[in-house]
């Protein structure tokens, strides 16, 4: 069997998840990790992977068929997305919704000026919960939809807490209010603002002496992440983040309410997600559109693409005849 040769850059909590689940697909190796650590510090778990610089990467060209890119979306994908999409297929889970098809302009000119697939914003949200939203309105064309998500660790927000000068570490939970969630499975199709349906908790590690009030007032505006949503800021050690709140969970639920026909016939569509691990089960979606990308870049196609314009066929490591046997 040919298999896809995958490639990670950065090697946190999803470049972990990715390296796991790619030993858990036999049509995938994986053949380095990019880092802009020392590599003698990095330690993976797969026998035989090299671990190079990130300057390196050109080195690796035409022997990875697909970069994953495990970077966070607050700084780095920003910057790596393009840069890498030029000389290499790549996945990214991308997840700042506002800035979304700022950031699809330019990996998608990278990757066509490369001649490359670029796959952006793949994951359970963006990812699964887009397809979601799609698939319920369209079936329901009057109707609302809402997106609950929570409670759990969001790794987006996490991260642009730990860029913040003074931040030591920091977790951050995204969790629904639940009259909200109940509201929204009765169908009344409630008018619900942002801060409505969300409460954000934030645990923080600050720096020795740094000013924690210019850290909150810093969380607490940043937009895009915090300055909609009530949120609170509570300075934790950092022994009793590692006791307290080193599991990742997370999940949610996509809703859709809506009526058909002439008698107002009342309908309500729900997926949810119940997660143990919000970096593998982000880094399993990332996998399947390696796949697709693979694919892709085979058929001689380029340029970028969202979870919207990728077909489900192609994230299977089935065939198309098992698929109409086994699935459909």
């Amino acid at each position: 069997m040919e298999k896809i040769r995958i490639g990670i850059v950065g090697y946190g909590n999803i470049g972990r998840g990715v390296e796991q689940a790619v030993a858990r697909n036999e049509d995938m190796e994986l053949k380095a990790v990019f880092t802009r650590r020392d590599p003698k510090s990095v330690s993976v778990r797969t026998e035989g992977v090299l671990v190079r610089r990130y300057d390196d990467i050109l080195s690796m060209k035409g022997e990875i068929d697909v970069m994953v890119l495990c970077g966070g979306s607050a700084t780095d994908l920003p910057v790596i997305g393009p840069e890498i999409a030029a000389d290499f297929n790549t996945i990214d889970s991308f997840d700042t919704h506002a800035k979304i098809p700022e950031y699809f302009a330019k990996v998608d000119q990278a990757a066509k000026a490369g001649g490359n697939i670029s796959i952006i914003s793949v994951g359970w949200d963006p990812g699964m919960f887009s397809l979601n939203r799609l698939y319920a309105e369209s079936i329901l064309a009057q109707g609302s939809t809402y997106t609950f998500w929570g409670k759990g660790v969001s790794q987006g927000h996490s991260d642009a807490i730990r860029r913040i000068s003074g931040v030591k570490n920091a977790i951050q939970y995204t969790v629904p209010i639940e009259d909200a969630v109940n509201r929204v499975r009765s169908g009344s199709e409630p008018e619900l603002t942002t801060r409505d349906k969300h409460l954000r908790e934030c645990y923080v590690v600050a720096e020795e002496g740094a000013d924690k009030a210019a850290i909150e007032q810093a969380i607490k505006t940043m937009p895009n992440y915090f300055d909609e949503y009530d949120t609170t800021v509570t300075f934790v050690t950092e022994e009793e983040l590692k006791a307290d709140h080193s599991k990742m969970p997370h999940g949610g639920f996509v809703i859709r309410s809506g009526e058909t026909g002439c008698e107002g016939n009342q309908h309500v569509i729900e997926y949810s997600l119940k997660l143990d691990s919000n970096p593998e089960f982000t880094a399993s979606v990332l996998i399947c559109y390696a796949r697709a990308a693979y694919r892709l870049s085979k058929a001689g196609e380029s340029g970028a693409s969202s979870v919207f314009d990728i077909a489900p066929a192609l994230l299977s490591r089935k065939t198309p005849e098992e698929l109409r046997a086994q699935m459909l």
